[in-house]
């Protein structure tokens, strides 16, 4: 188990800038059923949704601000928090977790300092668990930006992640 100080690795949202807001959301102003598409075209533009965007746009839209979080926090493809360039995203399959899965998913964890979830300081990585990639036959397997890793072993974890910027 790795010894990382999870406080440590809180990212601090940076200023929102809500100055392109009103282009981004102009085309859904009036337009029914748009909570989707609006909540899709923030995330494109800022990678995540960020609180005072969420709110400047419940205004600007006329949609309570409590919609558009429902609507953000029940669907798993947005975001509450900023994410990293890197999105590591590590199987947790049947065929990855006998192939020992879990201890890269902590070998990972371990040389981040953060845990599944979480971003590091630097929006440098992402580390997600998934239920499957679907590639069984490279099992343990992850996917860094949707490239893939396979037949991984704890000692390559650190070789793999600092190719990446």
């Amino acid at each position: 188990m790795s010894s990382k100080n999870t406080s440590d690795a809180v990212v601090q949202p940076p200023e929102v800038d809500l100055s392109g807001i009103d282009a981004l959301i102009e085309p859904y102003l009036g337009e029914k059923g748009t909570v989707i598409p609006v909540l899709q075209s923030l995330q494109n533009h800022y990678g995540y949704l960020p609180r005072p965007a969420v709110e400047y746009t419940a205004r600007r839209i006329r949609v309570p601000l409590s919609r558009l979080y429902g609507v953000a926090t029940f669907y798993a493809q947005f975001k509450m928090k900023p994410r990293g360039r890197n999105i590591i995203r590590v199987c947790k399959g049947t065929a990855c977790h006998i192939q020992g899965s879990s201890k890269i998913a902590e070998r990972i964890e371990e040389i981040l300092g953060i845990s599944g979830g979480d971003t590091t300081p630097d929006l440098r990585f992402t580390l997600e668990e998934v239920a499957c990639i679907g590639a069984c036959a490279l099992a343990p397997v992850m996917t860094i930006n949707d490239q893939p890793h396979g037949r991984l072993t704890p000692d390559r974890i650190k070789k793999i992640l600092d190719s990446y910027e």
